[in-house]
């Protein structure tokens, strides 16, 4: 029984996905397999320009049309030029939606003679995946290589990928995997050992705008034929509201191109733009690398005691669909860990503002939420109380369970006390100031000082009562 045997996929499969369908194929070097069944090569469909979405149809078919990633994947690239020679190695494409992942697959599909076969990570199990290795076996006796696309590779559960790795290794596929999440926390470190990790980034506005304009433009496959046209101006608001994502913008442009037909106008406005692209939402991901990312962006904002900053990726993290809830909890964290002795109130004052979103809600719940925001990044800043626990934690784990001084013992029975049970101890009530130089501390940590106050804030204070308490014990212990 080999590994394809022995994993399970947790969902019933629906097969292999038709992703290279459409994949240009002018001298007929591909055998796309997006069935099971092995394929013929297509021929050329004078009308297929003219069917499916803008974004499919205006898919760039060469590594010049692949706009925004010139510097990384331009033909005079070395990535650029093994595509181009047919050398193209395994390869982990990472990057948000809509950034010209699956293109770069269909590109290398187009430039090579190897048999492209693709599935998709959601749809396929261990039953399509082994039909395509055994595929590409038969293949490779034959003398012919296979290259194959992986869409969202990330779905695949670690058995799944562990059954890919030894028929990469032995160069029985060419592995090309999409991913939106970050491959370091999404696959194997031994599938990324054996592939290239490529890096897509969301497309910049100018990029878009190169993109929108080719569409409007072409007569073939994008819209020239409408006759509808749009300045400059125009095509760089629907990117600003594309938010890095091609398909994206080439949908809201087909929409609007749409819409101004309609009502018979041959010039698109940026009012049209506004209306349709009114409910559009901002890219985010709970699951996925952006909700870190955003998260991120926020305590640090908070860190650098920047209000502005700090309001501005609360606001966006929720308007793009998190919990409030969710940010709540983290000003919380962040008021005992960031803001601690500092300014102890303000763990106080976050708690309150959740208390009062909860009893609120939205939208006027948003309120306390921007209060306890502005107040945690103007607050001064310590860490000590976080840095003590993590010391003291350390600790504990180094030198395990050491026994309670006879000192600090309860002692609830004469038997106890006769044992030597809280013998010595001295009441800190029982002195004027409340405080008596004695040792708490288990005998073999005597000496160490896991916390270190700051001078931040309302801290300073404490520190000097904890500096000069330390010298009198200090004091006292050398007679």
């Amino acid at each position: 029984m080999d590994l394809f045997d022995r994993l399970k996929k947790p969902v019933a499969s629906a097969g292999a996905a038709a992703i290279p369908a459409d994949v240009d194929d002018p001298g007929g070097h591909h055998d796309l397999n997006v069935t099971g069944a092995r394929a013929e090569p297509r021929q050329p469909d004078e009308h297929a320009a003219l069917r499916g979405p803008l974004a499919d149809r205006m898919r760039p078919r060469t590594l010049e049309e692949l706009a925004g990633h010139t510097a990384r994947i331009g033909p005079n690239t070395p990535l650029g030029r093994a595509i181009l020679a047919d050398r193209c190695p395994s390869l982990v494409l990472w990057g948000p939606p809509g950034c010209g992942k699956t293109s770069l697959a269909r590109i290398v599909a187009a430039h090579s003679k190897a048999r492209f076969e693709a599935l998709s990570a959601v749809l396929s199990g261990v039953a399509e995946l082994r039909k395509s290795v055994e595929r590409a076996e038969l293949e490779r006796r034959a003398g012919r290589r296979t290259i194959l696309f992986v869409d969202e590779i990330h779905r695949f559960n670690k058995g799944q990928q562990d059954a890919l790795l030894p028929h990469v290794e032995a160069g029985t596929v060419t592995l090309l995997g999409a991913t939106t999440e970050n491959p370091s926390f999404a696959l194997n470190s031994a599938v990324l050992s054996r592939a290239q990790v490529v890096r897509f980034e969301p497309l910049d506005d100018d990029a878009l705008v190169v993109l929108l304009a080719r569409a409007l433009a072409d007569e073939s496959r994008g819209l020239g034929r409408s006759g509808v046209t749009a300045a400059l101006d125009v095509l760089a608001l629907i990117a600003r509201w594309a938010d890095g994502d091609a398909r994206r913008a080439l949908g809201l442009l087909e929409h609007v191109v749409e819409e101004v037909l309609a009502r018979g106008a041959t010039s698109v406005s940026n009012e049209d733009v506004e209306a349709s692209a009114r409910d559009q939402t901002l890219r985010y991901d709970r699951d996925g690398e952006e909700h870190y990312n955003l998260a991120s962006a926020l305590i640090k904002s908070l860190r650098g005691s920047d209000p502005d900053a700090g309001l501005y990726w609360a606001v966006r993290i929720i308007e793009a669909g998190e919990d409030p809830l969710f940010v709540l909890r983290r000003l919380l964290i962040f008021a005992a860990e960031d803001v601690g002795m500092a300014d102890p109130r303000a763990i106080e004052v976050v708690a309150a503002c959740d208390h009062a979103f909860q009893r609120v809600g939205l939208p006027e719940g948003m309120i306390p939420l921007a209060h306890a925001v502005t107040y945690l990044a103007l607050a001064p800043k310590s860490k000590s109380a976080y840095r003590a626990l993590r010391a003291v934690q350390a600790a504990i784990q180094k030198s395990g369970a050491l026994p309670v001084p006879m000192n600090l013992r309860n002692a609830p029975t004469q038997l106890m006390k006769a044992m030597g049970y809280g013998v010595n101890y001295r009441d800190p009530h029982d002195s004027a100031e409340g405080w008596v130089p004695e040792h708490y501390l288990p005998d073999a940590l005597e000496g160490n000082e896991f916390y270190e106050p700051t001078t931040h804030g309302l801290e300073a204070k404490a520190a000097e009562t904890l500096a000069r308490r330390r010298r009198a014990r200090r004091e006292r212990d050398r007679g």
